[in-house]
């Protein structure tokens, strides 16, 4: 999978919000089943999807949709009708309110049978959305729960309504986190995070609702970024910009980078295990860090 630092959700209903998410210099265009679109339209937007992946220009962003929870009467035929009809033109699929690894392993059995059936070999790739008090306290068997994992990824709206936090906005700072000691959210971010990276898959933020709040957008983006996490959803085509630049490493963190590497090495041609750099000790760990912002440079066509 490409790099993923920002990930725009369309509702899967709209013709011309599909059309601008496609062309659109997110990451991942992500068409939504679930929330963003109303029970009596949930049978047409099926059709409305398969129609963008066949037909529209994705730019080389994964085709992916959101199918509905499994708790609800609809991912069934989501699953079925969607991966028939494209033949081959999905991607990957985001699965909402995982909240057991039973749950994934229902989806990755129903699209197995579906790719045979279709005579499809490339499988798709789901990533999993933890949501709820129960998926928090199981994120570590999600993660290890199938190979078609991608990410984990954090729903801060469903998860808040789920242990009765009071909250006024999905991933907005209110009058609630001034009287709180700390960042709320940090115990099951950062759970999400270590399930995630101890899987060997990515970590994604989920949104920040007011789009008209820049500043605020912006400072849920450097929290996430500062815990680790490799991108975040964003809900309006204006946080785009601001989400591609926070998740992907800056002029300074490339040319730090580079310099490790070539110390390192530099030591290790003269049988060094360690080496100084402007005062500070550098070894096998900050190696590992260096090339990992190298790796996320080089995906973000900054190399």
């Amino acid at each position: 999978m490409r790099i993923q630092r920002s990930i725009l959700s369309v509702p899967g209903s709209n013709w011309k919000m599909i059309q601008k998410g496609a062309a659109s210099e997110a990451d991942i265009a992500l068409l939504d089943l679930e929330d963003a679109v109303a029970p009596a339209s949930k049978a047409d937007a099926r059709q409305v999807v398969i129609q963008a992946f066949t037909e529209l220009d994705w730019g080389g962003k994964p085709r992916t949709f959101r199918m509905n929870a499994l708790d609800t009467p609809y991912f069934y035929r989501d699953l079925i009708e969607i991966v028939e009809g494209a033949r081959g033109a999905v991607d990957l699929i985001i699965v909402p309110k995982v909240n057991r690894p039973e749950d994934v392993y229902v989806v990755d059995t129903m699209l197995t049978q579906i790719e045979r059936g279709i005579g499809q070999e490339r499988h798709i790739r789901l990533e999993a959305q933890i949501e709820t008090a129960k998926g928090l306290i199981n994120c570590e068997a999600i993660a290890e729960s199938s190979d078609r994992l991608n990410s984990l990824i954090y729903g801060p709206g469903d998860y808040s309504a789920s242990v009765q936090m009071p909250s006024t906005s999905i991933g907005v700072m209110d009058e609630w986190d001034a009287v709180y000691p700390g960042h709320r959210y940090q115990y099951v971010m950062h759970r999400i995070l270590a399930a995630a990276r101890a899987a060997g898959i990515r970590a994604i933020d989920g949104p920040f609702a007011n789009f008209r709040d820049a500043d605020g957008h912006r400072t849920s983006c450097l929290m996430a970024r500062a815990m680790g996490y490799d991108g975040k959803w964003c809900i309006h085509p204006a946080q785009i910009e601001v989400t591609n630049e926070l998740f992907s490493p800056s002029a300074d963190d490339i040319a730090w980078a580079q310099r490790v590497i070539e110390a390192y090495e530099d030591a290790n041609r003269n049988g060094l295990g360690a080496v100084e750099l402007d005062n500070k000790m550098i070894d096998a760990a900050n190696i590992r860090m260096a090339q990992a912002t190298i790796d996320q440079a080089q995906a973000a066509g900054l190399l």
